[in-house]
């Protein structure tokens, strides 16, 4: 099983929590195949805050991941833009089950030891 460890922000984190947000978007796809995804929560939190499954990947030109995605994205559309401006590939990772930590936890418990400006394979 493949994880990996993500930097996202604490709106985002709180929005997949409660299941508004069930796309994690990217510039970048892992090569490996991502099963689970760690997410760290990045200031004020600065704590590593749960777990949730990757249930499917998304990856195609930028319109038409939005197409796909834009009822659970969690985000708006200017956003969305302004993110994949220039660019001419887009990724999502399709959310599962998200699993909370009751404790939130340090990076060093991952053997991380500074937040990833894009992903950490764990």
């Amino acid at each position: 099983m493949c994880k990996i460890l993500l930097s996202i922000k604490p709106e985002h984190v709180e929005n997949i929590m409660n299941k508004r947000k069930l796309y994690e978007f990217r510039k970048i796809k892992c090569k490996e195949k991502v099963e689970q995804i760690v997410i760290y929560a990045t200031a004020p939190v600065s704590k590593v805050v749960a777990e949730v499954e990757v249930v499917e990947v998304i990856e195609d030109i930028p319109e038409e991941v939005w197409k796909i995605t834009e009822k659970f994205s969690g985000i708006s559309k200017e956003y969305f833009e302004k993110y994949y401006q220039n660019k001419n590939k887009a990724v999502a990772y399709k959310l599962g089950f998200v699993k909370p930590f009751r404790k939130p936890k340090q990076l060093i418990e991952f053997g991380v030891t500074t937040a990833p400006q894009s992903f950490v394979y764990l």
